[in-house]
């Protein structure tokens, strides 16, 4: 399954300038996705960090990756109207800047889901070289 911009603020409650997702182009409720974003080099967060040499802050992917796997969860019926608030992060690595031009690829997987908890693997990826990847935990609540 494929989803716009449109179709993901559906789904999510993120919006401008908060939400990092274009697209979705996988998707497997509760299991995988896939999401894009396109990095443009008017992206607000750019003209801090760092003037002269803009790198997408570490954080903003991490939360990049969150979304898609808010997404994963959220698509389907049984957790719709909820939310999805970050509990943790583990061993989270940076490999390489992520810079305007770049499409930063999404890569999510929910690996366990226990009542209102759950887990994830998460990878994004920038030419098929990984950039971040991170294990994140999540506490699902009432919108």
């Amino acid at each position: 399954m494929k989803l716009n911009q449109e179709e993901i603020k559906q789904i999510i409650p993120h919006r401008h300038p908060f939400l990092f997702l274009d697209e979705i182009i996988e998707l497997e409720s509760l299991k995988y996705g896939v999401g894009v974003k396109y990095v443009k080099e008017d992206d607000y967060f750019f003209e801090g960090h760092f003037p002269g040499k803009p790198v997408m802050p570490g954080v903003l992917i991490i939360e990049s990756l969150a979304q898609v796997g808010a997404v994963i969860l959220l698509s389907s019926s049984e957790y719709k109207n909820k939310i999805a608030y970050f509990t943790g992060i583990q061993k989270a690595k940076f490999r390489k800047s992520v810079v305007p031009g770049d499409k930063l690829v999404l890569k999510c997987e929910l690996t366990k889901i226990r009542k209102s908890f759950g887990f994830g693997l998460a990878r994004a990826y920038v030419n098929d070289q990984l950039v971040c990847e991170a294990e994140i935990s999540f506490a699902i609540g009432e919108l």
